[in-house]
C-alpha cells in the first residue's frame, strides 16, 4: 500500500489556547495513538490533502522534526461542521509484526451483461474492513463483474484472500445487478445468440456449396 509522508512537530501543550493557536496558523493538531503512550503533534493542513479528501486508502509516514519516522493509519477525523476545515486528527501507529484493520476501497472490473440489459447496478460495498499486517494491506479489493447477470450478487466470500481477513460475513452483498422497468431477459438474450450463430454457420455451409439437413417428416 502507498504511503504519505506528514511532516510533523511535535508538542506538549494540548490546551485550548494553544490547539485555537494551531489552527489560526493553518496547523492541525494531531494524536498518535498505540504506542507507550499517545503522541502530540501538528502538521500543514495542505499536508493532509492526499491523504483527506480522497477515495484511496493509505498509511502514512509521520516525519517529526527530530528525524524519527513513525508508520500509521488515519484512524478518526474531525471536521468543523460549517468550513469543512480539518479540526483534529487521529492516527494509529503501524508495527511490522501487529495486524491492523482499515477500510480499503472496492473497484469494479469489467462490463456488466446484466447492466447492458438494462439492469441497476447497486454497489452495496464500497468500502471493506479488512485486518492484516501493515505490509500486506492492499491499495484496493477488485471485484469482476463481466459475468453479473439480471439478478445476479457478488458476495464478500468471491473476494477472500489468505493475505488478510475480511471483517464482514461471507454472503455480504458487494455489488448486484437489479431488473428494471427496461430491462431485458439475460437467457432470452443467449438464446437469440445462439439463434444468429446458428443462422450464420447455415448460411456459410450454403455459401460452400454444402447440402442443408432434410427435415424430419411428421404424421
Amino acid at each position: 500500500m502507498k504511503s504519505i509522508t506528514i511532516k510533523g512537530s511535535q508538542r506538549e501543550s494540548v490546551g485550548k489556547v494553544s490547539t485555537k493557536a494551531l489552527r489560526n496558523a493553518g496547523k492541525v493538531p494531531c494524536v498518535l495513538y498505540g504506542g507507550d503512550k499517545p503522541l502530540h503533534f501538528s502538521a500543514d493542513e495542505i499536508s493532509f490533502r492526499d491523504l483527506v479528501y480522497t477515495p484511496n486508502a493509505h498509511t502514512v509516514v509521520i516525519e517529526l522534526e527530530s528525524g524519527e519516522k513513525l508508520s500509521a493509519v488515519l484512524q478518526d477525523i474531525q471536521f468543523h461542521p460549517v468550513t469543512d476545515k480539518i479540526l483534529h486528527i487521529d492516527f494509529y501507529q503501524l508495527f511490522e509484526d501487529k495486524p491492523v484493520t482499515m477500510n480499503i476501497p472496492v473497484r469494479l472490473e469489467g462490463n456488466s451483461p446484466g447492466v447492458r440489459n438494462g439492469g441497476r447496478l447497486l454497489f452495496r460495498k464500497r468500502k471493506l474492513a479488512i485486518k492484516a499486517l501493515p505490509d500486506l494491506l492492499p491499495d484496493f479489493i477488485t471485484v469482476d463483474i463481466s459475468k453479473l447477470r439480471i439478478g445476479g450478487t457478488i458476495a464478500v466470500e468471491t473476494v477472500l484472500n489468505d493475505d488478510y481477513t475480511i471483517l464482514h460475513p461471507e454472503s455480504t452483498a458487494i455489488v448486484q445487478v437489479k431488473a428494471s422497468r427496461t430491462s431485458i431477459d439475460d437467457e432470452l438474450e443467449d438464446e437469440d445468440e445462439e439463434t444468429e450463430e446458428g443462422a450464420e454457420v447455415a448460411a456459410e455451409g450454403g455459401a460452400e456449396g454444402g447440402e442443408a439437413p432434410e427435415a424430419e417428416a411428421t404424421e
